[in-house]
């Protein structure tokens, strides 16, 4: 095999000194050319695990024969018969465990970059044709309800209308996308994008209606009664964890979740256009090992701050962040201090924060997730001097929506329980699917669960007498 086949065509980056103060896209993307020499890698295998491993089931084989024919054009439509949102996959989701994962390549060289070659498409339709929504399929004259504008509730929505059932999203925010507008940075996901994927969906006849908070402005059992046949709820984990240590009630200490939001839908780095109040910390500390945290520690560098730190209680090898923002955010400066677990946090005597007080761990046996359990090393606390603390160690279910539907059923932690071939909950005609029945996930898990219910929702809807 010829050299340049056994290695992935490298994506240009911005450099990682300009890059940290400011908050354009760190990955510049393939050229038609980069794009073309990418695809021509692929083995094409028969059997193409990678489509057994996509969980939207992509049909990847055939989109990159497309492009290698530099059919770009094809290339996107080819996915969108599975995904209406290749240029958010094509960034955020974690190619390098599902479907690359399984790339015949991948056993002796570097697997296909599945994920660049999927944005490359994505964008090349954006810049170069009128992105043209499929033909419509006659109404079948049912009404569905999607509650949350995230990728779960895009995806159903999606797949909904083209099966011709007329679909609603019922959205809470002020802007549609859910997770990846408030969730995302900008660096990471140009919001420009997830709002053309937005009106893509929007095209195929979806109806979006904003500042609808489903269990407040309106319940699911009003829903149902206003005649709608189906509910789909994917409203995601948006209750933030904290440690329950002492301090964490100071001025200066952040969810994850409320730093993101503030920056990223609120547009708090944007100031003074945009008058959302946030801290602008020196010296941050972000508590946590997953891509929230690497978001939260590079947002908080390129607002200003002189050094950020990133806690994480285990080792470099059990961090849950894909490994290429991981890498980003050491290249921008990230102090990532491994084996470290907070246990107070200071202040000042005015009621902000001062410094965050931590100790040294060590890897015990493997715990019920499967990682070595962080032991803690007596004798080695320190603290660590910061004025913002930013706990990003995970989201639980908002009670909201449960709460204020009688009969829905939900588990201990307070996700809706749902089946997990068909999303079908305890309620007659409702759905759920995403981070509300699995807890905190991955962009693409969620899309896989909601074409799941999609289907099922469909099968529901034309043998239902309502």
């Amino acid at each position: 095999m010829e050299e340049w086949k056994k290695h992935k065509q490298p994506m240009r980056r911005q450099d990682p000194h300009v890059r940290a103060r400011n908050f354009d896209e760190v990955a510049l993307g393939y050229t038609e050319e980069e794009a073309v020499q990418e695809a021509e890698r692929c083995l094409a295998c028969k059997k193409s695990p990678c489509v057994e491993a996509c969980p939207v089931e992509i049909d990847i084989l055939g989109f990159i024969e497309l492009v290698q024919q530099r059919d770009f054009l094809g290339a996107a439509r080819k996915i969108k018969e599975k995904n209406a949102l290749p240029a958010i996959c094509g960034r955020v989701c974690p190619q390098e465990d599902q479907c690359e994962e399984l790339c015949v390549l991948g056993k002796k060289f570097e697997p296909v970059s599945i994920g660049r070659l999927e944005r490359f498409v994505a964008d090349w339709e954006a810049a170069n044709t009128e992105t043209l929504a499929p033909e419509r399929p006659a109404p079948t004259g049912k009404r569905v309800a999607v509650v949350g504008s995230g990728p779960a509730g895009l995806t159903v929505a999606a797949d909904l209308a083209n099966l011709g059932h007329s679909v609603t999203i019922f959205e809470a925010f002020h802007k549609a996308g859910g997770v990846l507008v408030y969730g995302i940075p900008e660096f990471r996901l140009p919001k420009a994008i997830v709002q053309r994927e937005v009106e893509f969906v929007k095209s195929l006849g979806v109806e979006l209606r904003l500042n609808y908070l489903v269990g407040r402005t309106i319940t699911v059992d009003e829903l149902l009664a206003q005649g709608y046949q189906a509910v789909f709820i994917a409203v995601g984990a948006g209750l933030p964890y904290f440690m329950n240590i002492p301090g964490e009630n100071y001025n200066g200490v952040y969810s994850a979740n409320e730093f993101l939001t503030r920056s990223n839908l609120m547009k708090a780095y944007r100031f003074p256009e945009y008058d959302t109040p946030i801290k602008r910390g020196k010296r941050v500390a972000v508590v946590g090992g997953g891509n929230v945290a690497m978001d939260s520690a590079r947002t908080a560098l390129r607002l200003g701050a002189e050094h950020v730190y990133n806690v994480y209680r285990r080792s470099r090898q059990e961090m849950p962040a894909r490994e290429e923002e991981i890498e980003n955010a050491i290249e921008e400066g990230i102090d990532i201090r491994f084996l470290t677990n907070p246990t107070r946090i200071l202040g000042d005597g005015k009621g902000w924060v001062l410094a965050i007080e931590c100790i040294k761990m060590r890897l015990g046996e493997p715990d019920q997730s499967g990682r070595r359990r962080p032991v803690p090393i007596e004798g080695s606390e320190h603290t660590i001097d910061v004025d913002v603390v930013i706990m990003a160690i995970g989201n639980g279910a908002n009670p909201l929506l449960p709460s204020t539907t009688p009969g829905l059923e939900t588990n201990k932690w307070g996700n809706i329980v749902a089946d997990e071939d068909t999303g079908k909950t305890s309620m007659e005609g409702v759905y759920a699917g995403g981070d509300i029945v699995t807890g905190a996930a991955t962009v693409i898990s969620a899309m896989g669960a909601a074409r799941r219910s999609a289907r099922a929702i469909h099968d529901y809807l034309m043998t239902s007498r309502k």
